[in-house]
């Protein structure tokens, strides 16, 4: 009997040992990214980098800047945009954007750039707003007003012409989920050469295949007090960009007083060009330390 309990005492303290170790190991591995210093202000903790993503995407399109930043040093979070509606989406960012401690920098993507402009009014732990192929909303500006006519989504004048209306029976009636087509029409050249035009036409119809929808009633949502107004902002514009096209980003860019740099990308930027995105992040960072 003796023997049977201080076998399993020495088991014990062996794997209490072992636990030590590992955490020994293990815990300045993940602290490194959530604390790290920045390496032009070594006093300075690096910030989290929350990333917005846009409508017909989810957060997968920002596998290749997370895998980036994160080899950075960078903590990393991407949470869903529920593509509902601009308030009530922004509310639900500016909630998660609650929980971070620390300094934050806020990364919008296409209509995220919209979510992120409302979401982070306001808040005093974000020092960076960082747009990518964005909205760029003033005060009772809407997405329909800012895109234009000659975006390819709008299918001259005809929704039905580049959308599948579906109805989600948790929304009014008359306030459906808009799918972009896949193919093309008469008015519109289909989702890969619309949001795609710099990618694989496989890798465009995988983003097609795999899009979330928003709400019809998002796009007519009037944006509030701007983040812009009193948080410096970056802007990265893609100059092949069919959806936004370059010059409607450079104008709402330039309204914002953003830093603007360009990249040879479409609508996907984040997908087709994450070094430079990961890139415009870090200036960002760099700037506001």
């Amino acid at each position: 009997m003796r023997t049977r309990i201080a076998t399993s005492t020495r088991r014990t303290l062996w794997a209490g040992v072992a636990m030590v170790a590992i955490a020994a190991v293990a815990i300045p591995a993940l602290a490194g990214p959530l604390a790290a210093a920045n390496p032009s202000n070594p006093g300075h903790a690096k910030p989290t980098i929350v990333l917005e993503h846009g409508a017909w995407a989810d957060g997968s399109s920002w596998s290749g800047v997370i895998d980036r930043l994160q080899r950075r040093g960078y903590a990393v979070v991407a949470p869903p945009n529920l593509l509902r509606g601009l308030a009530e989406d922004a509310g639900y960012l500016a909630s998660f954007l609650s929980t971070i401690k620390g300094p934050v920098i806020v990364v919008g993507h296409s209509y995220g750039g919209a979510v992120v402009t409302n979401a982070a009014t306001g808040n005093t732990a974000v020092k960076a707003l960082v747009y990518v192929d964005a909205f760029i909303p003033d005060e009772h500006d809407t997405l329909l007003g800012l895109v234009g006519s000659d975006s390819c989504l709008s299918g001259g004048g005809d929704p039905a012409k580049v959308f599948n209306f579906v109805q989600d029976p948790g929304l009014p009636t008359g306030d459906p989920d808009l799918f972009a087509k896949p193919d093309p029409t008469s008015a519109y050249p289909g989702f890969p050469a619309c949001f795609a035009n710099d990618l694989p036409a496989a890798q465009g119809a995988v983003a097609a295949a795999t899009q979330r929808p928003i709400a019809l009633g998002a796009l007519n949502d009037e944006s509030g007090v701007p983040a812009w107004k009193t948080i410096p902002s970056w802007a990265l514009v893609g100059t092949v960009d069919r959806v936004i096209t370059p010059a409607r980003q450079l104008s709402m860019a330039n309204h914002a007083g953003a830093h603007i740099d360009r990249v040879k990308a479409s609508h996907l930027a984040p997908v087709s060009r994450p070094d430079a995105v990961v890139d415009l992040i870090v200036d960002a960072d760099l700037a506001t330390s």
